[in-house]
């Protein structure tokens, strides 16, 4: 392919696509995680007595669903990094590819 200006790349619709395909990707994470994060502060706030019940015999449900939370956070974060190892790095290299040849 012939090289291509920065101009000519930035309004190219490759260029466009990987940018809505990166928001996107970014958006439905950040909501994924504020939905767990702020769905356990509002168990937190409105459902004491549930938190609070024992699993086994001094732990509180509250503290492993705490951890899960955390734990969804790394999964999130996995997810967004294997994403972008695997689909948004190598189009980044293509396009920069297309702009230094």
């Amino acid at each position: 392919m012939a090289k291509k200006s920065t101009h000519e790349l930035l309004e190219s619709p490759d260029f466009k696509r990987l940018v809505a395909k990166r928001w996107s990707v970014s958006i439905i994470l950040t909501i994924a995680l504020f939905i767990i994060y702020y769905g356990y502060i509002a168990l937190i706030g409105w459902n004491k007595a549930f938190l609070s019940t024992k699993i086994g015999e001094v732990t509180p449900i509250g503290i492993p669903l705490g951890v899960a939370v955390i734990v969804f956070s790394w999964i999130l974060t996995v997810i967004y990094v294997v994403w972008a190892n695997k689909v948004y790095d190598p189009e980044v290299q293509r396009l920069k590819d297309q702009l230094l040849k």
